[in-house]
C-alpha cells in the first residue's frame, strides 16, 4: 500500500483519481481548497479508512509524509481561471514551487498535470509533445496557458538541478460525470443547455475541432505515466485522438438528449483555438496507453449524470 496525495483531489479529473487509487488498494490524502473542487464528488470516499481530506491551499507549503504526489490543482476552465488571473497564475507557479519541494525532501515521483494549453492555438496538427506552442502571453488565457508552461519548466528544472523524479501529462479535453454544470467548458455547457432546452451557444463558426477524451481513459493514463519507468518524464500527451468540430458535438447531443434546443451563435472568445488533436504516438508506445471508450458512449454516461444533478 504506498499513500498517494491527489492536490485538487475534490475536483472533476482529481475524485476520479482518488477514486480509482483507492480501488487499487492505495491510502490517499486528497487535497483542496474547494474552489472549483466539491465535497460532493468525494463524500462517497469518505467511509473508506484509507481516505483523507485535507483544506489547504497549494499557494502555500505543506508538510506530510507520502510516497507519491499527483499535482492536479488549478481551476481548469476559462470561467474559473479567468474570474481571478492572477491566483490562477500563482496556484500554477507557486503550486508547482511548493509541491516540488515536498517530493524533493521527500525523495518520492511527483506527477505535473499539464495541458493541451501550452500549444496556444497551434500551427503544428496533430500537436506533438516536440512543439513548443503559439501562445499569447499577455492574453486573457495566458494565466493559465503560461501558468501552466512555467510549471512544466519548475518540473524539469527540478528534475536537471536535483535529479527529481517527476512525471509531466498534458491532458486534452476531457470530459464525464462530476464536472461543474456551470464551468464553462463545452461538454457540460452544451448538456445542460440541452437538458434545459435553452439554445446551445457556439461560438464564432463551430468549425474549430476539438478531442474529447472519457475521464476514465485519461485517470489510466495518469496512473501508467505514474508506473512508467523512472528515466522517463515526458512530457506526454494524454487525450483521444479522435477530432470532432464544434457543431458535430453540439447536434450529437441534441440527438443524444432527444433535445429541442436550437444552435445560437456568438462571437468568437479571443486566443480561442482552431484546432486542437493530440498525437499519442508516446503514450501508445511508452504507456502503451490509448482512449478505450468512444465519444458517444462516454456522452451517455456524461448526460445521465446531469440528469440527476438537474432533477436534484
Amino acid at each position: 500500500m504506498k499513500r498517494i496525495m491527489v492536490t485538487g483531489g475534490a475536483g472533476f479529473l482529481g475524485s476520479h483519481l482518488c477514486e480509482r487509487l483507492l480501488n487499487e488498494g492505495n491510502e490517499v490524502i486528497c487535497l483542496d481548497n474547494f474552489y472549483t473542487g466539491r465535497k460532493e464528488n468525494v463524500v462517497h470516499l469518505m467511509s473508506d479508512h484509507f481516505f483523507e481530506i485535507l483544506r489547504h491551499d497549494v499557494c502555500f507549503p505543506i508538510y506530510v509524509e507520502v510516497d507519491e504526489i499527483y499535482n492536479l490543482a488549478c481551476p481548469a476552465s476559462p470561467v474559473h481561471y479567468q474570474f481571478d488571473p492572477v491566483q490562477t497564475t500563482k496556484t500554477s507557479v507557486h503550486g508547482a514551487i511548493n509541491m516540488l519541494g515536498l517530493a524533493k525532501r521527500l525523495k518520492i515521483k511527483i506527477l505535473q498535470a499539464s495541458t493541451s494549453e501550452v500549444y496556444g492555438d497551434p500551427n503544428i496538427h496533430p500537436q506533438p509533445e516536440s512543439y513548443w506552442g503559439n501562445v499569447n502571453p499577455i492574453g486573457i488565457r495566458a494565466c493559465y496557458d503560461e501558468g501552466k508552461r512555467c510549471a512544466e519548466t519548475l518540473f524539469f528544472d527540478y528534475n536537471r538541478q536535483h535529479n527529481l523524479n517527476i512525471k509531466v501529462a498534458r491532458i486534452f479535453n476531457t470530459y464525464g460525470p462530476r464536472m461543474l454544470k456551470n464551468d464553462g467548458r463545452v461538454v457540460s455547457n452544451f448538456i445542460v443547455q440541452a437538458l434545459k432546452g435553452d439554445n446551445i451557444t457556439v461560438y464564432g463558426t463551430g468549425n474549430q475541432t476539438r478531442s474529447f477524451c472519457y475521464v476514465d481513459d485519461l485517470v489510466d493514463g495518469f496512473i501508467r505515466l505514474m508506473n512508467s519507468p523512472d528515466g522517463f518524464t515526458g512530457p506526454v500527451n494524454l487525450g483521444n485522438p479522435g477530432e470532432f468540430t464544434i457543431l458535430e458535438l453540439a447536434k450529437k447531443i441534441i440527438q443524444l438528449t432527444g433535445s429541442k434546443s436550437k444552435i445560437a451563435y456568438k462571437p468568437l472568445p479571443p486566443d480561442d483555438p482552431t484546432q486542437r488533436q493530440p498525437d499519442i504516438s508516446i503514450a501508445k508506445k511508452v504507456l502503451n496507453w490509448e482512449p478505450a471508450i468512444p465519444l458517444e458512449e462516454g456522452l451517455v454516461k456524461t448526460i445521465a449524470f446531469f440528469e440527476s444533478l438537474l432533477n436534484q
